[in-house]
């Protein structure tokens, strides 16, 4: 296609239809919720940790538990988001969302905790990839990265209120007031979805692969949940480990081998099924390479990222020393910026492609991951906050591009898988990070132990091996960064159907 057709077709292409925008709108404000939500508990662990007496490897399941079932729910998307009407999904997402949130507020201690977080966490699965796909439905692909942008915009407010809100909630009121500040903007949600909500694009009757679903959990659960283990620490060795006999170490390797030869199995179930469109997860969406290498970059930014945010607060308070509201406010000019940033980077892929955000984006990441990886208990507060602006803004950098560029890639009708692999490999990166960051910094804690006590001198050599780690795997994105490109803007005009 030529620019003067792309041009032609630009003009004959009408804005956003303006109920698909209100469909948009209602489903940030859905979004905003959930992000707000896990932002908030990211600060809040060490305070969990110590009012209900948790380990940091037990405590820091609060976050994994969320990432991983969010990982379990969201390959079953691609499938739902065809099989359901956009209606019924969203009503499903927001009202398991605000029933784990009261059970979470009520909790009587960790499991009840635990539990309302896993319920929320399937509301939030759903809804990420409902976002995404309902996007390249009613966007026009010239217009995708100005609106990505702006969905960054929006959906930055949360982590930059989250932390702050944490801390200052946590010095003042308490750990279950985090739940009951975001359960009335929950109910307020489910009830302008409930009145507002509408149906777009067309439903099927395919009936859905349970075993499909067994294997993708069994796959995704032993992965995490092995790599947890792995990395954790049990006392002098002792016989820990989920399988009788072992240590947590060697449950752990046993776990994630198990889940690798599940996860095939997964893979080759889902081979079969896409032959007569039936899988819960296509993977044809992987014979993009754009796609392919998107998602990849995606993965492995989200293994630092979800691992670094969860190690931080950690170090801040155990370490540095600082209190939970200052923890906060070091994280909130990065979250600002990285909001504010949204519609500008949207604008620069659409003017320019993913390369001139993407390369600069990942060095920023990975330059800000390595300088984590020199602290000490005596590094000046005001350096980190600068620190982690830096990595805020190539985070912003990197995400529209990414999300652009990867779902641009794709047909219409694969949309939906797409999101659904896309934000699958990103919460299992994330939930991966989390576990391995974690563990590695409270293996070398307790190693540093005196006399059964944690000084914030032991817990710095920790954080720096955990940030060195999370430092290498950022160095993957910035060489991938050069070959992720934009997508051609054929899809702009309906008589066009086949991918890039």
């Amino acid at each position: 296609m030529t620019t003067t057709d792309i041009t032609a077709a630009r003009a004959a292409q009408p804005e956003i239809d303006p109920q698909g925008m209100r469909v948009i709108w209602l489903l940030l404000v859905a979004a905003f919720v959930a992000i707000l939500n896990e932002t908030t508990m990211g600060i809040a662990i060490p305070h969990l940790n110590a009012d209900l007496g948790l380990p940091p490897e037990l405590g820091q399941w609060l976050t994994s538990a969320f990432m991983l079932t969010m990982a379990v729910v969201i390959p079953t998307t691609g499938f739902l988001l065809v099989r359901f009407t956009t209606r019924q999904v969203f009503l499903a997402a927001i009202s398991a969302f605000t029933l784990g949130t009261l059970v979470s507020l009520l909790a009587t201690g960790f499991p009840m905790l635990l539990g309302g977080r896993v319920i929320q966490a399937v509301g939030t699965g759903v809804m990420m990839p409902l976002l995404m796909t309902t996007m390249m439905n009613v966007v026009p692909a010239h217009m995708r990265g100005r609106m990505m942008g702006r969905v960054g915009m929006v959906i930055s407010l949360a982590p930059a209120i989250g932390p702050s809100l944490s801390g200052l909630v946590l010095d003042t009121l308490g750990w279950r007031w985090l739940f009951g500040i975001v359960l009335p903007i929950a109910i307020i949600a489910l009830l302008l979805g409930a009145k507002w909500m509408t149906n777009l694009g067309e439903t099927t009757k395919a009936p859905i692969d349970v075993l499909s679903i067994v294997l993708s959990a069994g796959g995704f659960g032993g992965i995490v949940y092995g790599l947890s283990l792995f990395g954790s620490h049990s006392a002098e060795g002792s016989a820990t480990g989920v399988i009788p006999g072992t240590t947590a170490q060697t449950s752990g390797g046993i776990l994630l081998a198990l889940g690798i030869v599940i996860l095939a199995g997964f893979a080759w179930r889902q081979l079969t099924l896409q032959r007569k469109d039936a899988a819960l997860l296509d993977l044809r969406v992987f014979l993009s390479r754009n796609f392919t290498i998107s998602v990849v970059i995606m993965a492995v930014i989200a293994m630092a990222m979800f691992g670094t945010l969860t190690l931080l607060p950690q170090y801040l308070q155990n370490v540095a020393g600082l209190d939970a509201l200052l923890s906060g406010l070091i994280l909130m000019p990065g979250s600002i910026l990285m909001g504010l940033l949204g519609p500008v980077m949207g604008r620069i892929y659409d003017a320019h492609g993913p390369r001139t955000l993407l390369v600069p984006g990942t060095i920023m990441i990975a330059g800000s991951l390595f300088y984590y990886a020199t602290v000490s208990e005596t590094t000046p507060w005001p350096v980190l906050m600068i620190v982690q602006s830096v990595m805020s803004v190539g985070l912003a950098m990197s995400f529209t591009p990414l999300f652009s560029a990867s779902l641009g890639s794709l047909v219409p009708r694969l949309y939906s898988h797409g999101s659904a692999a896309l934000n699958t490999l990103q919460q299992v990166g994330g939930a991966a990070g989390v576990a391995v960051l974690i563990g590695l910094y409270s293996s070398i804690l307790h190693t540093g132990e005196q006399d059964g006590l944690v000084t914030a001198a032991a817990g710095a050599p920790g954080a720096r091996a955990a940030f060195l780690v999370a430092a290498f795997i950022a160095l993957l994105p910035v060489v991938l960064a050069w070959l992720v490109r934009k997508p051609e803007e054929t899809e702009d005009i309906p008589a066009g159907g086949h991918g890039h």
